[in-house]
């Protein structure tokens, strides 16, 4: 992994409940998030794989890696974006998922991407 300037992505998350897909009864909680990421560096980056960690309330922990993201290998331009959704399903009302994403850039350079914490929640769930 390298800090070069020529090497950087921002990542920006916001996440949902879905109740319609959740069944509370038999302890299925499911959450959509969507995730924002900017090529802040200057050259272009291949996005090419993910690794996610997502952690429930009582610290059960599944980790998914995966080729590029909702089938996608996307191209970034400097300055350019790319905005997709993807979900997940938990066993608790709440838990966090982080990760990262491993980048190409144009000139060979393979780059991680940090993915920052984040918090699923049930709404009224936590204060």
């Amino acid at each position: 992994m390298t800090s070069d300037k020529h090497y950087e992505c921002s990542v920006t998350v916001r996440t949902e409940f879905l109740p319609d897909q959740s069944d509370l009864q038999a302890g299925r909680y499911a959450f959509s998030y969507h995730i924002t990421i900017t090529n802040t560096g200057t050259l272009a980056a291949q996005l090419i794989s993910r690794h996610w960690v997502i952690t429930d309330a009582e610290q059960k922990v599944q980790e998914v890696r995966g080729f590029g993201v909702v089938g996608e290998q996307p191209l970034l331009q400097p300055s350019a974006t790319f905005e997709y959704a993807s979900g997940t399903v938990l066993t608790t009302t709440v838990g966090t998922m982080h990760g990262t994403y491993q980048f190409t850039a144009v000139d060979g350079t393979q780059f991680d991407v940090p993915i920052p914490s984040f918090t699923l929640s049930m709404p009224r769930v936590l204060h």
